[in-house]
């Protein structure tokens, strides 16, 4: 059993209250942040001939750890602090890591965030703790338009058969092969064939 995330883009109004909720569960540092929320936008003009009309399009990519079923956090770790779970989570233990910040650099997610305070790197671990007492992870339950969800990730993929994970602007999952099931916004583009922006990036 692998476990992951369910994102239903459709519904997400870029609003951030799973970001927020992350971090007040977690009581994360200032610049530390295990879930992020990208705005991405682009567009254009449509030509009529005599005229031309915008074509635009904005829509949100709530993200995290996805627990990767190919980790190369857990690859480059030096100490064999970053570890994957029995459950398909990625945890870091603390009294492992040294703060190298190999896991940062190789992920292409950015999921591992580094605390300048402990010298650790620190990581979503789907709200282990919520999870053990039946409740859902803290961004799950916080999220007002119910995008967010999470289970196995097999059955997820079943339950949303024209959902992936090759959506911009995330990398092209073949790398890692994230556990992340996201249903698509109806202007969502590729990855890798993207013609828009993110407009947030300070804030990823």
């Amino acid at each position: 059993m692998a476990l992951g995330f369910f994102f239903d883009q459709t519904r997400c109004n870029g609003c951030k209250a799973c970001q927020i909720a992350c971090k007040d569960k977690h009581d994360l540092p200032v610049g530390v942040m295990w879930r992020r929320v990208a705005e991405y936008s682009g567009g254009g003009w449509v030509d009529h001939g005599a005229t031309f009309t915008p074509r635009v399009f904005t829509y949100y990519t709530s993200m995290a750890c996805n627990h990767c079923e190919n980790p190369v956090c857990v690859q480059v770790c030096p100490t064999t602090a970053m570890t994957k779970r029995d459950d398909g989570t990625v945890f870091v233990d603390d009294s492992k890591c040294v703060g190298c910040r190999y896991c940062e650099w190789a992920c292409p997610y950015g999921a591992p965030q580094f605390d300048a305070a402990t010298g650790h790197m620190t990581k979503c671990d789907l709200c282990a703790d919520y999870r053990e007492g039946g409740q859902d992870p803290a961004c799950v339950s916080a999220c007002p338009a119910r995008a967010l969800g999470w289970g196995e990730i097999e059955k997820l993929r079943a339950e949303h058969p024209g959902a992936g994970a090759a959506i911009e602007p995330l990398p092209d999952p073949s790398v890692t092969r994230p556990n992340l099931v996201i249903l698509p916004h109806r202007d969502a583009q590729a990855s890798g064939s993207g013609t828009g922006d993110v407009l947030n990036r300070g804030e990823l």
